[in-house]
């Protein structure tokens, strides 16, 4: 792995990181809808924040966020399918 290769996988780990918590995983589905407060989005989760606003930068989360939910759609699927083939 080349010392570039090897920043743009830590920038993109640190992405993904960023979002590795089911609260800020909430937050950024909610920002894909509109602009929030966070005292709504605050109480939305149950969680004590700061009153600033927050929106997201760019909606380029939304689509790798679609992406992630199409996988667990697969998954789900793939596991019916070894449910229903189990139980015949």
């Amino acid at each position: 792995m080349t010392n570039e290769e090897r920043s743009r996988s830590q920038a993109v780990s640190q992405v993904f990181k960023a979002l590795g918590h089911p609260s800020r995983a909430f937050i950024v589905e909610k920002l894909r809808e509109s602009e929030h407060c966070v005292c709504e989005l605050s109480e939305m989760i149950g969680a004590d924040m700061s009153t600033v606003y927050y929106s997201l930068a760019c909606d380029c989360l939304g689509g790798m966020l679609s992406g992630v939910e199409s996988i667990l759609h697969m998954q789900l699927d793939s596991q019916s399918a070894v449910v229903s083939s189990l139980s015949r």
